[in-house]
């Protein structure tokens, strides 16, 4: 699939699901020889070479078949599979996380790592059923879960959260998380809960969080975000002149004027302000908070 280049990480270069296939194991041991496999480690880091790019051997290097290699999809007529490295007998000589791939990778190999480790993450995790506690049998090329005990079905899971860029038509609302660097802040988010619209979730977890009142909301794009599994809703929305209070989540929230935030922009995120110098620091490029944050700039700033 092609289409615009997303201005975040994670997007773009995502592969043909070729759904179909993961029901044809017989095509897939055909095309195992030829194809790629992302090799992760259990703590998230994938195989890398001497220069830190991506180290996806082929099958044929890895030898037998797809075994319980999860199938992830089609490029140009090639496979790509995940695989977790302690099942494998190879070895790579370095290992990378998922953020700093992101920043380094070009944009296929980024995403092919995200679903990757997403997936992975969801085996490790739902080995067992929810319902019985059965041992889980993965089928489908490693798209479904199966119970050996009481035959039920369990699906890869995605949690669905809410990121907002909150403005009161001059200023920008912005939070930070104890465990931030200094000077760290980022736009509001949180989980989706049971029978809520996502408008609901935006409303509920700015009040919660920093008790400003959304006036209203609008959507306007998406990211996935494997740390572990989620999908990122985004969000620009519209709030009263609230003086922020903060609940038990944020260290603190505070509006910021245009001038402040463009500064911040331009400053390297990973290095953020020295401790006399003021000013603060935004999210990594590779987010979809900062993308909101650039875009409720611009509008402000036309």
């Amino acid at each position: 699939m092609t289409g615009p280049v997303s201005p975040f990480a994670f997007v773009d270069g995502a592969l043909d699901r070729a759904d179909h296939l993961r029901d044809d194991p017989d095509t897939l041991a055909t095309l195992w020889p030829q194809a790629r496999v992302v090799v992760l480690e259990d703590d998230g880091r994938a195989f890398a070479g001497d220069d830190t790019r991506l180290f996806a051997p082929d099958g044929a290097a890895i030898g037998g078949g797809p075994g319980t290699a999860i199938f992830l999809g089609m490029r140009d007529g090639q496979a790509w599979f995940a695989q977790a490295a302690r099942r494998l007998s190879i070895d790579a000589p370095a290992r990378i996380d998922l953020r700093s791939a992101a920043t380094q990778w070009n944009a296929f190999d980024a995403t092919v790592f995200a679903q990757a480790r997403a997936m992975l993450h969801w085996h490790t995790r739902h080995a067992f059923c929810g319902v019985c506690g059965g041992e889980l049998a993965f089928v489908r090329a490693g798209w479904l879960g199966q119970c050996a005990r009481c035959g039920s079905e369990h699906y890869p899971r995605t949690d669905q959260a809410i990121i907002a860029a909150v403005s009161d038509g001059q200023r920008l609302l912005l939070g930070r998380q104890r465990n931030w660097p200094p000077r760290r802040w980022s736009v509001i988010a949180g989980f989706v809960e049971p029978g809520e619209s996502l408008e609901q979730t935006v409303a509920r977890e700015v009040l919660e969080e920093t008790g400003v009142r959304v006036l209203r909301c609008r959507y306007v794009a998406s990211q996935p975000w494997p740390f572990p599994g989620s999908l990122m809703l985004g969000f620009l929305a519209e709030a009263g002149p609230d003086v922020p209070v903060v609940g038990d989540e944020l260290d603190d929230a505070r509006w910021f004027d245009a001038d402040t935030i463009r500064a911040g922009l331009a400053r390297d995120w990973s290095v953020g302000p020295e401790e006399d110098e003021g000013g603060i620091a935004l999210s990594a490029p590779i987010s979809i908070a900062r993308w909101l944050i650039e875009s409720w700039l611009a509008s402000v700033t036309r």
